[in-house]
């Protein structure tokens, strides 16, 4: 299934760090907290003014985006889930190759 999302949308998948051990110690999956990084899935057509001009959005497929915590709805497709948010939760656009997404 394929999903585009309309107007001012953008739908994000979560990008999941790497496990960490720090002395020793792994943190259980239920502890730790939702990844604030995410790569740009698909975009809406853009915000519509007052006028009822269309505004492009500033982020584009493929690029990896910095979100909140509990920004968003979660949406479940083909068994993985992603995040639909809005343009105005996207906290900011990584440049270049984020360490993060190191695969």
């Amino acid at each position: 299934m394929n999903v585009r999302p309309l107007r001012d949308r953008v739908l994000v998948k979560r990008v999941e760090e790497q496990e960490q051990r720090i002395g020793g110690i792994i943190v259980p999956d239920t502890a730790k907290e939702k990844p604030q990084h995410a790569k740009v899935v698909a975009v809406g057509s853009g915000r519509v003014n007052d006028d009822g001009k269309t505004i492009p959005l500033d982020v584009k497929a493929g690029e990896y985006v910095l979100i909140g915590k509990y920004a968003g709805t979660e949406i479940k497709l083909n068994g993985e889930e992603y995040l639909i948010v809005r343009e105005d939760e996207i906290l900011g656009v990584a440049e270049g190759v984020p360490e993060f997404a190191a695969v």
